[in-house]
């Protein structure tokens, strides 16, 4: 029987830190052929993981409301259809509209928890908060299985995060200090991006290598003891982090080397240039990369924000979907985009808020592209007005167990636990509800 974590939340530290010390409905028909085929092979190498941090609006985004009134749809109550008949989306994502061949938008989310950090937890793990055991994040999962355990050997941590931390909780959870991701800080979009504990932006190159051999000429015992295992190991762990900040390994965070019209279809802002670093990680062959979208917490003058914030939203995303494309990348990597929750259905006109919308776990959106996944579906429904899930709900573990499939993780094995508790690597998802499954309906 799959057990509760425990409700305590941690603050994250820098892994590198240790390096340097068809159709818009789905049939019947359609669910009974899915159901009836063979399980698809296993072939995505990589997760890109957009988590719009604070919970983004599904009205706005992938399930609009045009005809549920002011009071729900606000001035934002145009939506576009996209190159995929029958299924629109929100009226300021023109560039992801022509790409929704490329993705599925699971429009029947719920998971009832209205609290940021338990509802991040909820969608990060598969599991409500409480009991016995701190439980880890899809991203910690997916670096021990497909990364350390798979004999992944970069100098680049297999789960990376940009720019700042996911949430207030521990990632890692009973996995432990080795599979935290590594949180890069700096802004992409600087003119240098300047990662954490490998790039300085006041520092240059030629500096740094005469720093380098201003401690080698200083250190008298390395000099003294050369060939002894403790200075090799010390100078194995300092090649390593020189390696990622004058060597190759480093380069990859270096965003000049890219076209310059390719950056600017990505969107010269934080997040459309960390959506470009994800590609690149993903080519380099960093199994998961989240990038935090910040910001989506509108509790106030919400379509305000939105205006602002979703046209990088859409130049972002839509890019890298189309990037990953032209590469044949996209079969390869699974693309998860979505929050914590969504946010309330009807409007607060009144102040403070001023036309915000609240927090909202009972129903939301989610959407899933490459690795194998289905492209240009719908699964699921809301009502009318947003407020409750009217078709196929879809529960957290069915979304992550989803995923695991895809990267050749068995979500049903046994998963070690330092309690020596009978668990699986995803709990089944029954404890929130009836209804829910693995999204067998795209794979």
């Amino acid at each position: 029987m799959n057990q509760k974590p425990n409700e305590r939340f941690f603050p994250r530290r820098s892994v590198l830190k240790g390096i340097l010390a068809g159709t818009a409905g789905l049939t019947l028909t359609d669910l009974a052929k899915a159901f009836a085929q063979p399980a698809a092979k296993p072939n995505a190498k990589s997760v890109i993981q957009i988590w719009m941090w604070g919970g983004p609006a599904q009205t706005e985004t992938f399930d609009p409301k045009p005809d549920a009134g002011n009071n729900y749809c606000g001035p934002l109550r145009q939506p576009i259809d996209t190159n995929v008949p029958g299924i629109q989306i929100g009226q300021l994502l023109p560039r992801l509209a022509q790409n929704a061949d490329k993705y599925t938008i699971i429009r029947s989310m719920t998971h009832g928890n209205n609290g940021h950090e338990t509802a991040a937890y909820i969608v990060q793990t598969g599991h409500r908060p409480g009991g016995r055991l701190l439980f880890p994040a899809l991203g910690a999962i997916v670096a021990k299985f497909r990364g350390y355990e798979a004999g992944y050997n970069s100098l680049i941590p297999p789960y990376v995060v940009l720019t700042q931390s996911q949430g207030r909780f521990d990632e890692a959870g009973f996995l432990g200090t080795r599979y935290k991701p590594f949180v890069t800080g700096g802004d992409p979009n600087a003119t240098r991006f300047a990662v954490e504990g490998v790039v300085s932006a006041s520092i240059t190159e030629e500096r740094q290598k005469s720093r380098r051999d201003l401690l080698h000429s200083l250190d008298s015992l390395r000099q003294a003891l050369p060939d002894h295992p403790a200075t090799q190991q010390l100078v194995g762990c300092e090649d390593k982090a020189y390696e990622m900040i004058l060597g190759d390994a480093g380069k990859i965070f270096d965003l000049s080397t890219e076209d310059s019209q390719l950056r600017q279809r990505y969107g010269r802002t934080s997040f459309g240039q960390s959506c470009l670093m994800a590609r690149r990680l993903v080519e380099a062959g960093v199994p998961y990369v989240t990038i935090n979208y910040g910001g989506w917490d509108t509790h106030k003058q919400h379509f305000e924000a939105m205006r602002r914030m979703l046209p990088q939203l859409d130049a972002g995303m839509a890019t890298l979907l189309e990037d990953l494309a032209e590469r044949g990348l996209l079969d390869t990597t699974v693309v998860w985009w979505g929050g914590e929750f969504g946010r309330g259905p009807r409007i607060q006109w009144e102040a403070p808020w001023n036309g915000g919308r609240s927090h909202y776990g009972k129903c939301f959106s989610t959407v899933l592209a490459g690795g194998g996944f289905q492209g240009g579906k719908v699964i699921g429904a809301s009502d009318a007005t947003g407020e409750n899930v009217a078709e196929r709900p879809v529960y957290p573990p069915d979304v992550l167990g989803s995923i695991c499939e895809r990267m050749g993780i068995d979500p049903d094995a046994p998963f070690p636990n330092p309690a020596g508790m009978d668990l699986t690597v995803m709990p089944s998802g029954q404890e929130f509800g009836e209804g829910g499954g693995r999204l067998k309906e795209i794979m």
